[in-house]
């Protein structure tokens, strides 16, 4: 991917240091990894928050020359979706409310409470923040076999798809839904949200691909496989040996990089009123 010698962000918080790194007691360290992942990408973290005080320190921790490589990383492609997002919510006669970065370690009290690195990235609504311990990205390689650049400005672009829903309008439909169904229901419409914020990615891509021209051969695919990696069916299987259909909440992976690459081709906004539109089987 290129990406070196771009703008960076400035809506950055650099919170690496105020607190330790911390997991969820939930087994083996392979059931933790298919929990955070499974968690990932914004759905209701508040669920997976605990409570207790945030550790004292507000300054970052010294870190090493690679993971500052990923910081300034993260810094461009956060840019590249503030400059994508702003240009095309002019096109529909709006202003786009930018987001902010928040780089943490160990824990992170968000507006939505007191999280642990186990989340995964995510985004608050509240506070209109994404949140990510970049040691994720490793994780992503090292455990999930879903390296790349690309796969990572994946990461990014749809947990800021998660608010590009909110400005939309598409959010509340899900928490009013909440209100008035059974769980199953509800994880349904959680599924729709999910898709929707990887359509969405895939909607930043194409853009993003025709002003910065920044995708190198295979970068398309490292995205994909990284949306196969995560999908519902794929880490129930890899955690309990089954799936349990009415118990997901992201989608399958073909329903992740079917609408990843939906967005990817179509680069429509509008088109992603669809995942509202169409039955749940025809996802």
């Amino acid at each position: 991917m290129q990406w070196e010698g771009r703008e960076e962000s400035v809506n950055v918080e650099d919170r690496r240091g105020s607190g330790r790194r911390v997991g969820l007691a939930v087994g083996g360290g392979g059931s933790l990894l298919l929990l955070v992942v499974a968690l990932l990408f914004g759905v209701d973290p508040r669920q997976l928050f605990v409570e207790g005080p945030q550790p004292d320190g507000n300054a970052p921790a010294k870190a090493d020359p690679a993971q500052e490589r990923v910081a300034k990383f993260s810094r461009v492609i956060f840019r590249d979706t503030e400059i994508v997002w702003d240009d095309l919510f002019r096109k529909m006669g709006r202003s786009y409310e930018k987001p902010t970065l928040v780089f943490f370690s160990g824990r992170i009290d968000s507006a939505c409470g007191l999280a642990e690195s186990a989340v995964g990235p995510f985004y608050c609504p509240p506070d209109h923040r994404v949140y990510i311990d970049l040691s994720f990205y490793s994780d992503m390689e090292k455990q999930l076999s879903a390296p790349g650049e690309f796969a990572r400005a994946y990461v990014i672009a749809h947990e800021v798809g998660h608010h590009v829903q909110r400005l939309l309008g598409y959010s509340e439909r899900v928490d009013e839904a909440r209100l008035h169904s059974t769980k199953a229901e509800y994880n349904r419409m959680s599924v729709r949200l999910e898709l929707q914020a990887d359509f969405l990615a895939g909607v930043w891509a194409h853009h993003g691909q025709e002003r910065f021209h920044f995708l190198d051969r295979g970068d398309i695919e490292s995205a994909l496989n990284a949306a196969y990696q995560i999908g519902d069916d794929r880490l129930q299987k890899r955690s309990r040996g089954y799936v349990v259909p009415d118990s997901f909440t992201h989608g399958t992976s073909q329903q992740r990089q079917r609408w990843f690459m939906h967005g990817f081709k179509t680069g429509s906004v509008p088109e992603a009123r669809k995942l509202f539109d169409l039955r749940y089987e025809e996802l």
